[in-house]
């Protein structure tokens, strides 16, 4: 269950709980990744998701690599039991993920409204502090209106003066009408505040996104599953369901292991890096390959068959105090390679060359890390070359070798 919110820091306050969900085998990259990066306490894992507690803010949350996807965390349970039970009483159980604990859904609601405005606000500021330069010229101008200001109010003083005995006469008949309109105007503005905290609260629209695996999936659908869970939830709240444009999505997953629910923090998967402008090897993977190579600042780094240089890239994104060198004998993949560079605004960070793994153009001992996706499998058949490429890197004797190699 969701924490609940406490004082007004850049963060949750007590901690909210989150899980990320994860690629096979990635638990551990994760698990080790939000415990330095957000000081996440609280840790645990299950089969492709990670559990943690944080006080971090957006900014902190989105700098995670080795997640595809961030929630948080409403309810995480036990799994439904199928084997002989109803189709009709699981429904019901399921509703029950609602109607039972209605508080940790609301408390959910409010973590993810405060993370947003704080972000909005941190957003605005940013933007307001982003040109000083402009900024000056503005106050410049507003002096300058100042002083005309002034000087136009000289002039008028005389003839304000003739006239404010007037003023005063009108002001003090109309006196008791002012007063009870003002006390209208106030009340008003109470109700329509009012009004609009009533109408935040009950129109939140909002779509369910339903996972089944397993025996619950032999069941039922997800669909009916999903649309369950939404009837339940616009009967407790109110909420309206919205299936195109929603405030807010709810994700859940039922399967043989466990139940969860929570809510997606960003729109975009964590994995879908907005500096990578041509996907090639999974970015989280290839995070995972560079953070296993220990890279420290200075080194120089080598990917041999670097394809569309997804690995240099999240590489130079971590550690930039680094020269690193990617090498392809594609035409088409060095030309994405560079695309990719110039999007992510790495071109001088990372150096392309043209040339095969085997015929490498560099010194022994002028690499320290060697991090390379070789194309193992059916469809990329190396036969032979394959001892070539593994003694052309070998050749340089003091390095750190970081391979991944493909599924059959």
């Amino acid at each position: 269950m969701a924490a609940v919110p406490g004082g007004r820091r850049s963060g949750p306050a007590a901690g909210a709980r989150f899980f990320c969900t994860a690629g096979r085998g990635l638990e551990p990259f994760l698990m080790r990744e939000v415990r330095s990066r957000l000081a996440a306490t609280q840790v645990e894992y299950i089969s492709g998701k990670v559990f943690f507690t944080t006080c971090s803010d957006l900014n902190m949350l989105k700098k995670l690599k080795s997640a595809e996807r961030l929630f948080l965390l409403i309810k995480k349970q036990l799994p439904f039991n199928v084997s002989s039970v109803s189709k009709g009483k699981i429904f019901n159980e399921m509703q029950r993920l609602t109607n039972d604990d209605p508080e940790s859904w609301l408390n959910a609601i409010s973590i993810w409204k405060n993370l947003l405005e704080l972000n909005a606000k941190k957003v605005k500021l940013s933007q307001k502090n982003a040109n000083p330069l402009k900024r000056k010229v503005g106050e410049n101008d507003i002096i300058a209106k100042k002083l005309k200001t002034a000087e136009m109010q000289e002039i008028q003083e005389k003839k304000e003066c003739q006239v404010e005995k007037q003023i005063e006469e009108e002001t003090l008949e109309q006196g008791n009408f002012t007063t009870k309109r003002d006390k209208s105007q106030e009340e008003l503005q109470n109700d329509v505040a009012e009004a609009v905290d009533t109408h935040n609260q009950n129109d939140l629209t909002f779509r369910v996104s339903c996972r089944c695996s397993g025996a619950i999936a032999k069941t039922f659908t997800a669909q009916e599953a999903g649309r369950v869970i939404g009837i339940a939830l616009m009967k407790q709240f109110g909420w309206k369901a919205d299936l195109r444009n929603p405030n807010v999505e709810i994700f859940i997953h039922l399967s043989d292991i466990y139940c969860v629910v929570g809510i997606p923090v960003f729109r975009v998967p964590l994995a879908s890096r907005a500096y990578i402008k041509t996907a090639g090897l999974r970015s989280t993977i290839a995070w995972a390959m560079a953070s296993l190579a220990e890279i420290k600042a200075g080194a120089v780094v080598l990917d041999p068959m670097c394809g569309l240089g997804t690995i240099l890239l999240e590489a130079a994104k971590e550690w930039p105090d680094v020269y690193y060198v990617g090498a392809d004998v594609s035409d088409s993949q060095l030309l994405g390679a560079c695309d990719n560079l110039k999007a992510a605004g790495l071109k001088d960070k990372i150096e392309l060359l043209k040339v095969s793994v085997i015929e490498l153009p560099l010194p022994s001992e002028s690499v320290d890390t060697i991090i390379s996706d070789i194309p193992f499998g059916k469809k990329f058949k190396l036969g032979k070359d394959i001892k070539h490429i593994i003694q052309e890197m070998e050749s340089n004797n003091n390095f750190t070798y970081v391979k991944c190699f493909r599924e059959v």
